[in-house]
């Protein structure tokens, strides 16, 4: 039997704007986890991304959150994202889907002025959706108290891991009343993270899915076989979106800032439609970025991970790495930008024979090997990029053979081993001696008389 929304246990306000947002099946971990968050579960929700895992916690949450007011500073609810792009993506699944409340949202996040957010905050803010590190600044500051805190949602776990946000995480929760409601949710599921979960958690139902770390079937992947130099990476990735069929859109991810600037002003040159997103841009020039993105002003988007996680561009048909991510997780939330809600998506990997190791990495985290486009190569592995041994100097053992049983071309020059007290005996091997000249002569025996007076000498 379909479920659908009407059956998980929200309010009608809430099914009310999902049916007008044109939503009316729950994906699987949407019907899975709302109802156990209505009925006040701590949960652990891992799933790839592209299936709904934002739904999953913001309905239940506005339906618990019909209930009660907020008060100046003291927050009901908490998100943690761990990027400014997650964080605003959140308030707009908040705006969407609580049409019919009257809740005050406050987004916290870098780039924007803290006065703005202060005046939400001193409102009182039913729901609170921050990045750790600017959450924790306010708190410093003396403006959030976190003591009324019913629900926390810690949001992309696996990235703050990565990021290097869990000693922040820790901080948060120990500010956080005891009695709360926790929704955990992430991709995949690292020690590190369980480790977090058996701290702050309590009881909580695990719900998964799909298998950590595997791709969406319907995504075809393929690695694309390039040389090694930013150039040549430049013109094959130019090759393979110049080759696509049925591109309607794509993300270009670089694992760093600055390679995306550098391949943003290559395709300036080259004339393609596009437009960087990367950690450096202020926040009004990623939100312009992205948006232009969204509505098809911009045909690629080249970014760096930041924009990875989570970012919801529904209609993504191809994801192109131009580096291979040295973080194997993080090529699964990369191509997880394509293939969405069913759609199927392409996804290449510019690959040269320093990333096989990388490879590698992926193929095993994934659970299946990558093929090759049009089958043109053999992958390479990490035993190719060991330098190859050295053959031994034919020079080397024959030369033993010729110091003893032939003469060298080139003898040894007596005067490197001769002692500095007997110049002499080495003399006689670089000069000549003087033709008809007596061995009394008295300029010595390595030294020759000028013809003009050898018979002057004679006489004497």
């Amino acid at each position: 039997m379909t479920q659908t929304f009407d059956t998980l246990g929200l309010s009608k306000k809430v099914t009310d704007a999902v049916s007008a947002a044109g939503y009316t099946e729950p994906t699987k971990i949407q019907a899975e986890a709302i109802p156990l968050a209505v009925k006040g579960h701590d949960i652990i929700g891992i799933a790839q991304t592209g299936t709904g895992k934002t739904a999953g916690f913001v309905l239940p949450m506005l339906t618990l959150l019909e209930k009660g007011r907020a008060r100046a500073r003291m927050p009901r609810t908490l998100i943690l994202e761990p990027t400014r792009e997650l964080a605003a993506q959140v308030n707009e699944n908040f705006e969407k889907y609580g049409a019919n409340h009257r809740l005050n949202v406050a987004l916290l996040i870098g780039g924007v002025s803290f006065e703005d957010q202060n005046r939400i905050i001193d409102r009182g803010a039913d729901v609170l959706i921050a990045t750790p590190g600017r959450l924790l600044d306010h708190f410093e500051r003396g403006k959030l108290l976190m003591t009324g805190v019913e629900i926390l949602v810690i949001d992309e776990a696996d990235r703050m891991l990565d990021m290097g946000f869990i000693p922040d995480i820790e901080r948060i929760c120990s500010l956080l009343p005891t009695r709360r409601q926790t929704l955990f949710f992430s991709a995949t599921m690292p020690a590190e993270i369980r480790k977090l979960t058996n701290r702050f958690l309590k009881h909580p139902i695990e719900i998964e899915v799909a298998r950590q770390n595997s791709t969406a079937e319907t995504i075809d992947q393929k690695l694309v076989k390039s040389g090694g130099k930013p150039h040549e990476k430049r013109e094959t990735l130019r090759s393979l979106i110049d080759s696509a069929t049925e591109m309607k859109n794509a993300i270009v991810f670089c694992n760093r800032k600055r390679d995306v600037a550098t391949l943003q002003h290559s395709f300036e040159r080259h004339g393609y439609n596009s437009g960087a997103l990367h950690g450096d841009m202020d926040q009004e020039n990623r939100t312009k970025t992205l948006a232009r993105f969204r509505d098809g002003d911009l045909k690629i988007l080249l970014a760096s991970d930041v924009a990875a996680r989570g970012l919801d561009i529904p209609d993504v048909s191809h994801v192109f790495n131009f580096d291979v991510p040295t973080h194997a997780e993080d090529y699964v939330h990369r191509i997880g930008r394509t293939g969405r809600a069913g759609r199927s998506g392409q996804a290449f990997s510019i690959v040269t024979p320093a990333d096989a190791k990388y490879i590698d990495a992926i193929e095993k985290l994934i659970g299946k090997d990558i093929d090759w486009l049009d089958g043109a190569a053999p992958k390479p592995r990490r035993e190719d990029q060991s330098r190859p041994a050295k053959t031994p100097r034919p020079e080397k053992a024959p030369r033993q053979n010729e110091q003893r049983n032939a003469k060298p071309d080139h003898p040894a020059k007596p005067q490197q081993t001769a002692k500095p007290q007997q110049p002499a005996k080495a003399e006689p091997s670089r000069q000549k001696p003087a033709k008809d000249l007596p061995d009394s002569t008295p300029f010595g025996q390595t030294d020759q008389i000028p013809a003009f007076l050898r018979q002057t000498f004679a006489k004497a």
